[in-house]
């Protein structure tokens, strides 16, 4: 699988899970590796599509449905988006309705087996009805939003919505109400 820069060592006594920004309290929710593993787990199936213009149909994901951070951690009203972040600074922005879809995932397995290293262990977001950037492997952490703002490859060029079904691949594309003023 294509990333950006190297592999993130992974360190399962610092490592965390984060949901900050506009929660319905204005409180930081963190788990701790286990506590994140201990959370309910569900399995989804659902397209990968990458934007170098391959698809692979009806993969098996299993973890942390989005929606149940949602449930625990639920957004204020006025929440429109969140930006899932990730190791190095790596981000990925989406609109809430596209985040709390029932296949959205936080992955640690890809049918039946563990993500690799490479693959995002130990946790990716998979969102199967929109390109791959828009799950970001070696997820860290989940920011409420009022309003949007582009996440890294967002604002290197890459479609704000990234449908793939519309072919929704780059910025030039983008029709007004697409996405926050470039």
């Amino acid at each position: 699988m294509l990333h950006y820069g190297p592999v993130p060592r992974f360190k399962p006594q610092s490592w965390d899970f984060q949901v900050f920004g506009a929660t319905v309290d204005a409180e930081k929710a963190v788990w701790d590796f286990p506590a994140f593993h201990a959370l309910p787990r569900v399995t989804v199936r659902g397209d990968f599509h990458c934007v170098t213009r391959f698809s692979m149909l009806g993969n098996e994901w299993s973890g942390v449905a989005a929606k149940t951070v949602l449930d625990l951690v639920p957004p204020a009203p006025e929440v429109t988006h969140v930006m899932v972040w990730a190791e190095y600074g790596y981000s990925a922005n989406l609109r809430l309705a596209d985040f709390a879809d029932p296949s959205t995932v936080f992955a640690t397995h890809h049918n039946g087996e563990p993500l690799t290293l490479e693959h995002g262990f130990p946790v990716r977001l998979v969102v199967p009805h929109l390109y791959a950037w828009k799950g970001p492997k070696w997820v860290r952490a989940v920011e409420y939003m009022r309003a949007d703002r582009r996440g890294f490859w967002e604002e290197r060029g890459y479609h704000n919505l990234a449908d793939p079904w519309s072919e929704q691949r780059y910025s030039y594309q983008e029709e007004p109400g697409d996405g926050p003023l470039r």
